[in-house]
């Protein structure tokens, strides 16, 4: 592809491709584990009222705006700035875009490795018979060795690329189009199975009953935090994704479709979960050691657990792969584009690098987890580099590029599809964008490096 010939260039075919692929994006491993978690024990519905008003009011609109920005350029999320503005401060949310989903997919392809450990675990029935320390036994040997977590990790990423070389029509599209139909499939099946057991109302509970007395201002914090991140803002997945937007595709009717999309696969895996920890009295701790720890032990106590567990692990796998597709694309489309090369060569430039940093990530854990710069070690130093400043700090400065620095005839343009779409929400759109993003963001920008100094 000659450099920047917008005629050549792939696309998406369908809005059911476009809505897959970009909420297979946003969906990912945290949605699983994490969102259901914080929202139970931050007041249950009370939290998920206050969650989905950040994501009307700082989601969606910021979702909007990198659809803009992509498709009215046509180019990788660091072309894109480069072609809409001549001020060269701009092409700094370019470099961050690609910069945080280098990092991000060095990181989660560490989780991804753990993902296959234990699809291939449960399918062995390998969780039969253990104690709950056993299993955390197990999950320390295989994190912390220096083999098995690399070779599945180098799968996940050959996986990937493959998916990824394909280009968006015969690559990202045609598979998120099967990957994520069977995410929902069996998540659906896990939930019937889940909220019939006995004692899971419990769980139901936890995750729906409104208690406003648990709302402070921590939880007020983290709803509008995981409302920017669960949406993939600010790291250029949304920006290159709309890059291949049809030119009638409508970006407002696409946002709302995959906020509720990404919102709804969150809770219904939190009834997946959390009605059998409940069931089975067992602790709902967040993040890995439920899910690698807790929840195996408690498929062996359930009935039909053997088959449970295998369905549980390929949602997770297959929520990873979704992810990855997408932040792979990322990096792929700006050295495909920017250096001219072809997207089979870009690609397989991109896992490479991806994959000898993130092998760092994983090895970190175990054989190198003596290397730390203030007691973080590698995995953790991406993870704060990506999540706490370059996330944030982009989705701040598209809000702000939107609401100040794009004229509004060219917004009016984008979302009325060139005036085949009847708008009466554009000054309130700029007036989100200008105004009540950047300042929402800068909290989660400000907290995330409060977190940083205080631990």
């Amino acid at each position: 592809m000659a450099k920047n010939d917008l005629s050549k260039r792939d696309g998406f075919t369908s809005k059911f491709g476009i809505i897959a692929a970009a909420t297979g994006s946003a969906i990912g491993l945290g949605n699983i584990w994490k969102f259901p978690y914080i929202a139970g024990e931050n007041g249950g519905g009370a939290f998920i009222i206050i969650y989905l008003v950040f994501i009307i009011l700082i989601g969606v609109p910021v979702m909007m705006s990198e659809f803009i920005i992509g498709r009215k350029a046509k180019q990788n999320v660091f072309g894109a700035f480069k072609q809409l503005t001549s001020h060269g401060f701009w092409k700094i949310i370019g470099i961050m875009g690609v910069l945080a989903a280098f990092l991000i997919l060095s990181f989660y392809g560490t989780v991804a490795s753990w993902t296959i450990e234990y699809l291939i675990l449960a399918f062995k029935n390998s969780f039969s018979g253990k104690s709950a320390d056993e299993l955390a036994t197990m999950f320390d040997t295989f994190s912390q060795g220096a083999i098995k977590p690399v070779i599945w990790q180098i799968l996940f990423m050959a996986l990937t690329a493959y998916i990824v070389i394909g280009g968006i029509k015969k690559g990202i599209e045609k598979y998120t189009k099967i990957l994520m139909p069977m995410l929902l499939v069996i998540i659906i099946y896990l939930d019937i199975t889940a909220i019939t057991l006995k004692g899971g109302v419990e769980g139901f509970r936890f995750l729906f009953y409104p208690n406003f007395s648990l709302i402070t201002s921590e939880s007020i914090i983290d709803a509008l935090g995981h409302a920017f991140f669960t949406l993939s803002l600010g790291m250029g997945v949304l920006i290159t994704y709309a890059s291949y937007f049809q030119k009638d595709t409508n970006i407002t009717n696409t946002s709302i479709s995959v906020a509720g999309a990404d919102t709804i696969i969150a809770l219904l895996a939190g009834l997946a979960i959390f009605p059998a920890v409940f069931a089975f009295n067992a602790e709902p701790a967040a993040g890995p050691g439920l899910v690698f720890m807790t929840l195996p032990n408690i498929f062996e106590l359930m009935p039909g657990g053997y088959i449970f567990s295998i369905l549980f692990f390929l949602l997770l796998a297959v929520a990873a792969l979704t992810s990855s597709i997408s932040i792979m694309e990322v990096v792929v489309a700006f050295v495909s584009e920017e250096k001219n090369i072809s997207r089979k060569k870009a690609t397989i430039f991109t896992a490479i690098a991806i994959t000898i940093t993130g092998i760092l990530c994983t090895l970190s854990i175990g054989p190198l987890s003596h290397i730390k710069i203030a007691e973080y070690n590698i995995f953790d130093i991406f993870d704060i580099l990506a999540s706490n400043i370059l996330l944030p700090l982009g989705g701040m400065l598209i809000s702000i590029f939107i609401g100040w620095k794009m004229k509004k005839h060219i917004i009016t343009d984008e979302l009325s599809n060139y005036g085949t779409i009847q708008l009466k929400f554009v000054k309130l759109f700029i007036f989100l964008v200008r105004y009540l993003a950047p300042i929402a963001i800068s909290f989660v920008f400000v907290h995330g490096l409060w977190d940083i100094l205080i631990n």
